[in-house]
């Protein structure tokens, strides 16, 4: 690789941070940063402790993620505002990964996932990453909403009930057979914490809601004396003390059964981040490094797994909160991650009064924003094939498996794209569309006068469309649609822009059964990339009786040549 080309490769890597020190950085620069990185930090304080506590885990693993990953992610990405951490996402495939090999588990498959990110980064994936099914994205992600709202049912009506079950028909069964232990208290905390929300999004939408949720659901629970669970009850008082790097046991011998999780949360994180990025991009004009971004997130997961933190990506809402606070730089980023950690140290013991019916209620809206319940109906009025995806995807992800969800979902989407591009192929007799030069107005231009112009024992067919594997079997029964044979068949592939080794081997295929009936097969117009497969896969030397015409006006003159001295047809060999 030339030096030239390793500065390229390498630039793709270098984080959005050192571009934006190298610009100027001032103090001006430093105070919008700072008021961002304030802002993003109090509304990320009770989200990170409602999504640790939705995933199985103590609220302060939530809060460390945030510190650590939020931290490499803003220094390291490649967006100037990105705010990552651990987000709803993820909640679903942690708590069942906790549930089947516990804490350690779930720091292996974090790990794991981390080091999957930074290979895709390095291998230049990020813009594939991009590309992904709208169906299966819009599926998982209202799946998982639903997922959400299922987890806090317990929380957000105080059923007196042991563990609640992972899978989603057993955990309703479950909330059913306890519905009678349901608190008044809890209920009244939990509609308290909702009208909050939405009293404060409708009248002051730039205030910090789920903070002002949590500040008044305490300060009624304490005034009022409510009998309802808090932080502290559940889970202890949380520690006021830096992030320790310390890794639980982690179940090396289980790493093959935990790669399917860890696939499935290096795709999330790897999707997630990269669309929070373009959205980030669309609203400041700036253009992020997809693949400096996977690598930084890589980092971010490898960073926080190694403090014994949750996965984290990037937070599609905290960075629009991030860059309407006026954020300018990753600056703001590691900020917020500097204030969450102030916060730990100095309000750890007062977190612990938190009700918990209060982050249900959080995460109650965090799961109705999720669903996004217009795209998805919206959906519905595509294409019966992204119907069918949209919802296998959705249905997967909240009866069976997350995991499940997203390799099936894929799959659907692939079959449904590739039964599209054979349908979209067409092997017809008309010759209107032309691949020569001939002038808009030419009268050579009509099917009728340019038909007449073909010499007697010529026949000519076009082929419109990519011929790859999904569409190849249509050249199988192209000779079966004449009559009499023709002497010569000019094959006008023009409009073919792509041909794959099932493409050639059927143009193989229509060459043999052309050579065994004594047609002369033309082959005219031939695109680039068609032209170097063929030639790659040595077609001309395997099927040395076939000819080449540069254009339509070439294979006509080539096939007059080619009829008059042709012998006569002879029949098919069996």
């Amino acid at each position: 690789m030339a030096s030239t080309d390793v500065r390229q490769y390498l630039s793709q890597f270098v984080p959005k941070l050192h571009t934006a020190l190298r610009e100027g950085y001032g103090w001006n620069d430093l105070r919008a940063d700072a008021v961002a990185g304030l802002t993003v930090a109090i509304v990320a304080l009770p989200l990170a402790m409602a999504l640790a506590i939705a995933s199985g885990t103590t609220p302060e693993k939530g809060l460390h993620t945030a510190i650590i990953a939020g931290f490499l992610i803003s220094a390291l990405g490649g967006s100037r505002v990105q705010i990552g951490g651990p987000t709803a996402a993820f909640i679903p495939v942690v708590f069942v990964v906790i549930e089947r090999f516990g804490f350690g588990g779930l720091v292996l498959c974090t790990l794991l996932a981390g080091l999957m990110l930074i290979a895709a980064g390095l291998l230049r994936l990020g813009t594939l990453m991009k590309y992904m099914p709208q169906p299966v994205i819009t599926g998982f992600t209202a799946g998982i909403a639903v997922s959400i709202f299922s987890s806090q049912v317990k929380d957000a009506l105080g059923l007196r009930m042991d563990a609640v079950p992972a899978e989603f028909i057993p955990r309703w069964t479950a909330y059913i057979e306890h519905l009678a232990t349901t608190r008044p208290a809890t209920v009244a905390l939990t509609v308290l914490g909702l009208a909050v929300i939405v009293v404060q999004r409708r009248w002051r939408p730039n205030w910090p809601g789920f903070l002002l949720a949590l500040l008044a659901c305490t300060a009624v629970a304490l005034v009022a004396g409510l009998p309802v669970d808090t932080i502290g009850s559940r889970f202890g008082e949380l520690p006021s003390a830096l992030p320790a790097f310390e890794i639980p046991h982690i179940p090396f011998e289980r790493t093959l059964e935990l790669l399917p999780s860890s696939f499935t949360i290096a795709f999330l994180a790897g999707v997630e981040s990269l669309l929070s990025a373009v959205v980030a991009d669309g609203m400041t004009g700036g253009r992020h490094r997809s693949n400096g971004e996977l690598v930084a997130q890589g980092v971010a997961n490898v960073g926080s797994a190694l403090f014994g933190g949750l996965p984290a990506t990037g937070a599609i809402a905290r960075t629009a909160t991030n860059i309407r606070a006026g954020a300018r730089t990753p600056v703001a980023g590691m900020l917020h991650a500097l204030f969450l950690l102030v916060f730990v140290l100095v309000l750890a013991p007062l977190m612990g009064h938190v009700p918990l019916p209060a982050l249900a209620a959080v995460l109650l809206v965090v799961a109705w924003n999720m669903s996004e319940y217009q795209h998805f109906r919206h959906t519905l009025s595509a294409p019966w094939g992204d119907r069918i995806v949209l919802l296998a995807t959705f249905g997967l992800t909240v009866f069976f498996d997350l995991t499940v969800a997203i390799q099936v979902g894929l799959a659907i989407a692939t079959v449904v794209f590739m039964y599209r591009m054979a349908e979209s192929v067409e092997i017809s007799s008309g010759i209107r569309a032309s691949d020569d030069e001939l002038a808009p107005d030419d009268p050579r231009r009509t099917d009728e006068q340019q038909r007449e112009r073909l010499p007697p024992g010529v026949e000519v067919y076009r082929i419109s469309g990519p011929l790859f594997f999904g569409a190849a079997n249509r050249l199988d029964n192209l000779l079966d649609t004449f009559v009499a044979p023709p002497k010569v068949l000019i094959l006008r592939m023009g409009l073919v822009p792509i041909i794959d080794a099932s493409g050639v081997h059927a143009l193989g295929n229509l060459a043999r059964r052309c050579a065994r009936r004594g047609i002369v097969l033309v082959v005219s117009g031939l695109q680039a990339q068609p032209n170097r497969v063929l030639a790659e896969m040595d077609f001309g030397a395997l099927h040395a009786q076939v000819r080449f015409a540069s254009n339509f006006e070439h294979a006509l003159r080539l096939a007059a040549s080619l009829a008059t001295h042709a012998p006569g047809t002879r029949a098919e060999a069996q």
